[in-house]
């Protein structure tokens, strides 16, 4: 889609959605710590007079009524930034993007309010990057306080280009979880090797058995990823090392399968304990469930925006706690393109150098704004 064919009352909202963009951007904060993020939230709804909740410390949820309120549909922006490392916190994953648009298209639907047949739900989740704001949310009983039929939520994504929408139907974000192996051998002199038992050779050994679970216990047409991201162990180069810590994480798009390669890590640690006379601890942590797309929902939204301003993503191994709305109601995710090689806006998500054009903010709107039309919301 060109810019030229956003509705006019979408390409309106440009300079208010930039704005939002930029205040979002300067005062970005980590998960559950929001606290700036959500007063400036409360502050544009407030202008907008449009009431809200806290159903955490730094959420904000509410719900605008239709006039027959037959059926209730959510929309979600996650409102987290990035610790970079270096002391500072970014939106390097677009979540004030994400805020930008939900921001825009309560402001949309509000200038409609006559025309508006259903309720829309909004809702600005905090700490999507961790430790997860979903599934608190779920359990202070959002979907139930607003009675909420289906949700839909997006992200930016610098892989496709502006104007188009990146969704594919069911299998479409990866389950993913973190897991750290502690192998506890028995330290020694380098020079005296056969007095020890040595957690670095132990560990090579393991890092390679591991590999062996992607390849040889899942099936070819079931993806699947174990990296270990992280080694530490040894204090100097003539002491055998007693201890070795991996970190490392799981993803799959099959829970069955992701329940596996869980399996399989405990299995071949046992196994390594009696090989090698070794301890091995594993300590496995389950973070966010498969984001699958419902198929109605797919299909509705492709008839909206219109087949042409879509492109069928392959499955991405990469992880959104979106998926946790998704076990409870009805869902659909998309990717909104933010690529725009002209003005060198390529980089990728979670890149330091990551940044985007506002306008490919109001394709958000458009689209969401072409679902409510399609789906008799605004009549």
């Amino acid at each position: 889609m060109k810019f030229g064919d956003l509705r006019e009352d979408v390409k309106e909202l440009f300079e208010t959605v930039s704005e939002h963009r930029k205040k979002l951007s300067s005062i970005a904060e980590i998960g559950l710590r929001e606290y700036e993020t959500s007063k400036y939230i409360k502050s544009v709804l407030e202008g907008l007079n449009v009431e809200y909740d806290e159903l955490m410390e730094t959420s904000v949820t509410g719900v605008i009524n239709g006039s027959k309120g037959e059926k209730t549909i959510a929309f979600r922006a996650d409102i987290d930034g990035l610790n970079t490392g270096d002391g500072t916190v970014k939106h390097l994953c677009g979540h004030d993007g994400h805020m930008s648009v939900l921001l825009g298209l309560i402001e949309y639907v509000v200038k409609k309010r006559e025309s508006l047949a259903d309720n829309i739900v909004f809702v600005f989740q905090p700490a999507e990057e961790a430790p997860g704001g979903a599934k608190p949310l779920l359990e202070k009983g959002l979907v139930e306080k607003y009675g909420i039929d289906e949700i839909f939520g997006l992200h930016m994504y610098p892989e496709i280009e502006e104007g188009y929408a990146g969704v594919r139907p069911m299998h479409f974000l990866s389950g993913a979880g973190e897991v750290d192996i502690d192998i506890i051998g028995k330290s020694g002199h380098g020079a005296m090797p056969q007095d020890a038992n040595d957690s670095v050779v132990i560990a090579a050994n393991y890092i390679v058995a591991l590999q062996s679970i992607i390849s040889r216990n899942i099936r070819p047409l079931d993806e699947g990823v174990l990296t270990i991201g992280k080694i530490e162990g040894g204090s100097r180069r003539n002491i055998i090392s007693g201890n070795v810590r991996l970190e490392g994480t799981i993803r799959a798009f099959k829970e069955n399968v992701y329940e596996k390669i869980k399996s399989r890590i405990r299995e071949i640690s046992k196994g390594f304990e009696q090989t090698y006379g070794c301890s091995v601890e594993v300590e496995i942590r389950d973070d966010y469930p498969p984001v699958y797309n419902d198929q109605r929902l797919f299909e509705e939204f492709k008839n909206a925006v219109g087949e042409e301003n879509i492109k069928i993503l392959e499955p991405l191994m990469i992880a959104e706690d979106f998926s946790y709305y998704q076990r409870s109601i009805p869902g659909l995710f998309f990717m909104l393109g933010s690529r725009n090689e002209e003005k060198g806006f390529t980089k990728s998500l979670h890149n330091t150098g990551f940044d985007m054009d506002e306008r490919a903010l109001l394709y958000g709107i458009e689209f969401y704004a072409r679902l409510l039309d399609y789906k008799g919301v605004i009549i």
